[in-house]
């Protein structure tokens, strides 16, 4: 069972900045590095995930969704989920490349993703340019053989984080250029976001009254726009409103708390910022369908 972070008593901040929170989860598929002959052949076939493909020798012919690629040394390719595809090695050589598969839940990532449509990026483009250096880095683990397998785990993750933030900050460029407007609403959409993490992690901090709607308009006003348009854009981005998304978070917050039994459900409303444990009680029940007790109940004894 996970733990939270419990603050200290606190005296006067004289500076501080909130962080965004990280809830993040990123999977990982069959990531190799690999050397091909002449007579290179893989069929045509499709998965779920994110397929980064990028070739270090030689030439590669792609084809994605009946369309042909030919994939020279320094290019990459990003294939979308569900895209069909095949490879064959191109003028009679072989070929080496970088393969990796992904998947992640971080829904303005994905959102960015979906908007791009080019799948083949040269070695000149910004995309290419951005995270080749971290490729390198990636290709380059796989020669520390004196490492655990748990560091080259770690090292592998830390790699891959890093390569996600290049290629956000490359392909949000692309997509400033391609789709300005909708781009625009994707970052303010993560900026109320972000404000919405902050505004959990200081009612948590300083024990104030937890209500769904507080700070929604504040945000607003904080990002010069009106109520309703930062409620619309972040429908739009995330599929809720921020009041739900807010309650989530919340939510989570009172799971995680539960979790210790050396909290009483009356300490775990006050640190959640409620006047009292019946207040607290009636908000989780209508969020989780249940008491806080029974949740508590219900959890397994840790070993």
């Amino acid at each position: 069972m996970s733990s939270t972070y419990l603050p200290p008593a606190l005296g006067e901040s004289m500076h501080e900045v909130f962080y965004p929170d990280v809830q993040t989860t990123v999977n990982l598929f069959a990531i190799h590095l690999r050397s091909v002959g002449a007579d290179w052949d893989y069929p045509a076939h499709e998965h779920p995930q994110y397929e980064l493909n990028y070739v270090t020798e030689g030439e590669q012919y792609m084809t994605v969704n009946g369309k042909l690629y030919i994939q020279k040394a320094g290019e990459l390719l990003l294939i979308p989920p569900g895209s069909t595809h095949s490879s064959l090695s191109h003028n009679g050589k072989g070929f080496t490349y970088f393969c990796m598969h992904f998947d992640i839940d971080d829904q303005l990532f994905l959102s960015l993703l979906a908007r791009i449509k080019q799948v083949l990026f040269d070695a000149d483009s910004p995309v290419t340019h951005q995270i080749e250096p971290v490729l390198r880095k990636l290709m380059s683990s796989a020669d520390n053989r004196a490492a655990s397998t748990m560091v080259q785990r770690m090292q592998l993750q830390s790699a891959v984080f890093e390569l996600f933030g290049h290629l956000w900050e490359a392909v949000s460029q692309e997509a400033a250029q391609m789709f300005t407007d909708g781009y625009e609403k994707i970052e303010l959409a993560h900026q109320i976001r972000n404000r919405l993490q902050a505004l959990v992690s200081q009612q948590f901090k300083q024990g104030r009254e937890s209500d769904s709607h507080y700070g929604i308009d504040d945000i607003a006003a904080e990002l010069g726009i009106s109520s309703s348009h930062c409620n619309r854009v972040f429908r739009q981005v995330y599929g809720q409103s921020p009041r739900v998304y807010l309650s989530e978070m919340v939510l989570h917050e009172a799971k995680v708390l539960l979790g210790n039994p050396k909290l009483s459900v009356q300490n775990i409303a006050a640190m959640l910022g409620y006047k009292d444990i019946a207040h607290f009680s009636r908000q989780f029940k209508r969020w989780s369908g249940i008491s806080p007790t029974r949740y508590r109940q219900e959890q397994p004894v840790p070993e």
